[in-house]
C-alpha cells in the first residue's frame, strides 16, 4: 500500500520521473546520511578535534547494509529517522569509531543537510529540463514567428496573431520563472550544523569555524547562523516550484484547448497506446497537459504548507519541520512529471497550419474589426467608427457574408475606399513576429543562469 500517486507503482511513473523519485527514495537518503556523517568527521578531524580514521570507517559503509523496515519501526518510536539511524550506523563500526560519530551535531542537523543534497541534485534535473523545453519553445516560436492563427481573449476570436507568438509568451513566461533558480537553490541547499538549540555549544569559540569546514566539506553553502527554524529558503523553493509549474500550466491550458475538436490547431506528440480510451477507440486524450495541469492544481497546496512551515517555534518547533517532508518531495515530484511532459509538448508539438487558417476563416473577417474601426475613424470619428463596425458585426453573426461585406453596405464610396487593406493580414504578423527575438533573448537570458551541467 502506498500514500500518494507519487510513490505508487501504479501512478506514480505518470506524475513523476523515475530519476527524480530515485532521488528521494529510502536508500538514497540513506547514501546522503552517510555522506553528511562523513564530511561531518572529515571537517572535525581537518581541526584536529577527531581522528582522521573516523571518516574513512563511516564511508565505508554500504547504504544497502540497513534494514529499512527495521529503521522505520524505530522511526514511528522515536520520531524521527535519524536516531534508529546513527544506532544502526554505530553498530557497524568499531567500538572507538561509534564512539565519535555526529560530535556535536544533532538530528535536524543530519536530516537537513542529507535534505539539501538531494535538493541540489534534484535541482539538477529541473535546470536541464527547463533549458530543453525553453530551447524547443524558442525554435517553435520562430518557426512560426508568422504562421497567422487567431488570437483569443475570453475564449474568442480577438485579433490575428502568429502561432509563434503564442510559443513566445509560453516561453518568456516560463524564462521568467526559471531565470531565478540560482537564488533559489542558494537559499535551499545549505549545510546545517547546529547542534542541540542552534548554537553549536559543543565547540564553544569554535563553533562557526566548525560550521564552515563541514559546509566546505559537504560541498553546500555554509548557513551564517541556525537555519533550523529560518525556513524561508524552503519555502522560497516551494513557492518557485509552483510558480514554474504554474507556468507550465499555461503551455498546457493552451495546447489542450487547441487541441480539442472544434479548434484542431495543434496535437500532442502521438505514440502508440498514449491517451487512450477503455470505451472510445478513436481517443487521443492530452496526456501531457492532463498530468501538467494536475500537477499545478496539487502543486499550490504543496507550497503552502512550506510557507505554514515558517512558523517555527523558538530553537525547534513540534510538526512545522515534519510537515516539509511531506511536501518538498511531493512538489519535486510532480514538478519533474510536469517538466517531462512539457518538454515532451515544446520538443514534438504538432502543429496543423492549415486548421489555423480554418479557423481564421471561421468569423468571416471580425478579426479585423479593430483596423476596420481605426480605417474608419478619419471619416466618421471614433464614436461612430466603433457603433457602425459593431452593428456590422452583429450582421456577419446574424448571417451576412463577412465583415467586409457587411461594412461595404453601410459605408458611402469614400469610407469603402479607406477600408482598402483592413483586412490583410500582414500587419498582424508584422507585429506578433517582431516579439519572437525579444522572447528568444529573454529565453537565453535564463538558460545562461540555468545551473546545467
Amino acid at each position: 500500500m502506498t500514500f500518494g500517486a507519487l510513490d505508487s507503482a501504479l501512478t506514480g511513473p505518470l506524475f513523476a520521473t523515475d530519476a527524480m523519485r530515485a532521488l528521494f527514495a529510502d536508500r538514497a537518503r540513506i547514501a546522503d546520511m552517510i555522506a553528511v556523517e562523513t564530511a561531518l568527521a572529515r571537517a572535525q578531524a581537518r581541526l584536529g578535534l577527531v581522528p582522521g580514521h573516523v571518516a574513512d570507517a563511516i564511508a565505508a559503509i554500504s547504504p544497502d547494509a540497513f534494514d529499512l523496515a527495521a529503521l522505520g519501526e524505530a522511526t514511528a518510536l522515536s520520531g524521527v529517522p535519524s536516531i534508529p539511524f546513527l544506532k544502526a550506523l554505530r553498530a557497524h563500526l568499531p567500538a572507538d569509531v561509534a564512539a565519535r560519530v555526529h560530535e556535536g551535531a544533532t538530528t535536524q542537523d543530519l536530516l537537513d543537510t542529507a535534505q539539501a543534497l538531494a535538493l541540489s541534485r534534484a535541482l539538477a534535473l529541473v535546470a536541464a529540463d527547463c533549458d530543453a523545453i525553453l530551447a524547443g519553445l524558442v525554435a517553435l516560436a520562430e518557426r512560426h514567428a508568422r504562421t497567422p492563427c487567431a488570437g483569443r481573449t475570453y475564449g474568442q476570436h480577438a485579433t490575428p496573431v502568429s502561432f509563434g507568438f503564442k510559443a513566445a509568451v509560453w516561453a518568456v513566461g516560463i524564462a521568467e520563472v526559471a531565470r531565478e533558480l540560482p537564488d533559489v537553490r542558494a537559499g535551499a541547499c545549505v549545510a546545517s550544523l547546529a547542534g542541540p538549540a542552534g548554537t553549536l555549544p559543543a565547540f564553544g569559540a569554535r563553533a562557526p569555524e566548525v560550521a564552515d569546514a563541514f559546509a566546505a566539506e559537504i560541498g553546500l553553502a555554509a548557513a551564517p547562523i541556525a537555519a533550523h527554524t529560518r525556513r524561508d529558503g524552503i519555502a522560497r523553493l516551494g513557492g518557485w516550484l509552483a510558480r514554474l509549474v504554474g507556468a507550465l500550466a499555461k503551455l498546457a491550458g493552451d495546447v489542450a484547448h487547441l487541441a480539442s475538436t472544434e479548434v484542431g490547431e495543434v496535437g500532442e506528440p502521438h505514440l502508440p497506446g498514449r491517451g487512450g480510451s477503455s470505451a472510445m477507440p478513436h481517443k487521443r486524450n492530452p496526456v501531457a497537459c492532463t498530468v501538467i495541469l494536475a500537477a499545478a492544481s496539487a502543486s499550490r497546496g504543496h507550497a503552502s504548507t512550506l510557507i505554514e512551515s515558517m512558523v517555527a517555534a523558538h530553537e525547534r518547533p513540534a510538526g512545522a519541520w515534519h510537515a516539509e517532508w511531506h511536501a518538498l518531495p511531493a512538489l519535486l515530484g510532480l514538478a519533474s512529471g510536469a517538466l517531462a511532459q512539457a518538454r515532451l509538448l515544446a520538443e514534438g508539438l504538432v502543429v496543423d497550419e492549415a486548421a489555423m487558417a480554418r479557423n481564421l476563416d471561421a468569423t468571416r473577417g471580425l478579426l479585423f474589426a479593430d483596423a476596420a474601426a481605426a480605417a474608419l475613424v478619419p471619416h466618421l470619428g471614433a464614436e461612430a467608427a466603433h457603433r457602425l463596425v459593431a452593428e456590422a458585426a452583429d450582421a456577419v453573426r446574424a448571417g451576412a457574408a463577412s465583415l467586409e461585406d457587411a461594412l461595404g453596405e453601410r459605408c458611402d464610396g469614400q469610407a469603402r475606399a479607406a477600408l482598402t487593406g483592413a483586412f490583410d493580414l500582414a500587419p498582424y504578423l508584422d507585429a506578433a513576429a517582431s516579439f519572437v527575438p525579444r522572447a528568444s533573448a529573454a529565453a537565453s537570458a535564463a538558460r545562461a543562469a540555468l545551473p546545467v551541467g
